[in-house]
């Protein structure tokens, strides 16, 4: 029993030799699980970012043009004149008109899109969910950007920005409004009406409702009662939401993940069947001495764990200052890391260990134990 505890030791200090590649095979697997790492951070970020404004809206209940279920990737346009019906329903306390529009601005660095969002000032509904600096909007001449399409333009609170023929004055900076391919900018519902020409369109309504009201009597009275528009409850429109987010960028970001899965797999694979035919006549003789039948590929597993949690070790060590890095170089690619992140990367890591073991193994079998007079 001592011999064998000996012999595995030994083998498995032999991974470590030569050096220049147990440390490029580090490298490796770490830069296999910053990919993985990164891209889950890049998600939470952009699904953090991306349903912000109607998670944090407060609205009880959205009204959007028939046939549109979001906000992201759907287009709505509502004639304003609907806005009394809506306020003579019983059980509705509010109702905010807001506007969405796709528009370019000049800046320094040349010209840049921003989805403006038009809303009531008076009462801040349909605003930023959150100012990180400066103030909200006060006047039909002022605007709230996000702050990482302040950062990548070098725009900050006090700066003038170009949107058409208007010059407007950067008030304030928002979070919670980086939808990653494009970012909210707010302004007055004045302003955007005249931005886009038509001061008689929005693109949804915000309700909010009395204590006590049910949201979905609301929903059946105004569908009847209003020609072309659909209504949403709150947690059914954010939930749209989610989806189209997830439907555009997962599918992506699952592919990218796939690759750096199968690379990590294809270098375990290629380093330790190179460590078992390089150490066939110590194997050999392990099998000579009576090696239980599972003492030697479970040596190969324990070898192969042993590199990649050297690797996702040394991965979870790089993974925030990389975020932070990134961040800078490209302020609108916010990431958001977690230790849970982290965790479920080791346990794919372990996974992929498994299976980057089974060719191993598979020559592990082609060793005899005669092999060790040859």
């Amino acid at each position: 029993m001592k011999s064998r505890c000996s012999n595995e030791m030994i083998m498995m200090m032999t991974i470590v030799h030569p050096l220049t590649r147990f440390v490029l095979t580090i490298v490796g697997i770490a830069l296999c699980a910053l990919l993985m790492l990164f891209l889950l951070s890049i998600y939470k970020g952009v699904s953090k970012g991306s349903v912000s404004y109607v998670r944090e809206s407060g609205a009880d209940l959205w009204v959007v043009q028939r046939h549109s279920t979001n906000i992201l990737r759907s287009s709505s346009l509502i004639p304003l004149s609907i806005k009394p019906i809506l306020q003579k329903v019983d059980g509705i306390k509010s109702v905010s008109p807001v506007i969405f529009i796709l528009s370019s601005v000049i800046t320094a660095k040349g010209p840049a899109t921003m989805y403006l969002t038009g809303y009531d000032i008076k009462t801040g509904i349909g605003g930023p969910p959150a100012i990180v600096a400066g103030n909200r909007v006060a006047n039909d001449n002022e605007i709230v950007l996000d702050h990482s399409f302040a950062a990548k333009y070098n725009i900050n609170p006090g700066d003038n920005l170009i949107i058409k023929d208007d010059t407007l004055k950067v008030a304030g900076l928002s979070s919670g409004t980086n939808m990653f391919v494009v970012q909210y900018a707010f302004i007055s519902l004045q302003k955007a009406f005249e931005i886009a020409g038509y001061p008689f369109l929005v693109s949804c309504f915000q309700l909010r409702l009395c204590p006590g009201t049910h949201p979905a009597g609301i929903i059946d009275v105004l569908q009847d009662k209003i020609d072309g528009i659909s209504v949403f409850d709150q947690q059914t429109f954010l939930t749209n939401n989610t989806h189209e987010m997830e439907s555009g960028i997962l599918p992506l970001l699952y592919m990218v993940a796939f690759i750096g899965a199968v690379v990590l797999a294809a270098l375990l694979s290629l380093i330790l069947s190179m460590h078992v035919l390089e150490h066939r006549n110590e194997y050999a003789v392990m099998k000579a001495l009576g090696a239980p039948k599972g003492f030697l590929p479970a040596l190969i597993i324990k070898q192969a764990m042993v590199l990649s949690l050297c690797g996702m070790l040394t991965a979870a060590v790089f993974i925030f200052p990389l975020l932070v890095m990134v961040e800078k170089i490209s302020p609108e690619v916010a990431g958001q890391s977690s230790f849970l992140h982290v965790i479920l990367v080791l346990a794919g890591t372990g996974f992929i260990c498994l299976v980057s073991s089974v060719v191993p193994i598979g020559k592990l079998r082609k060793i005899y134990p005669l092999d060790v007079f040859k």
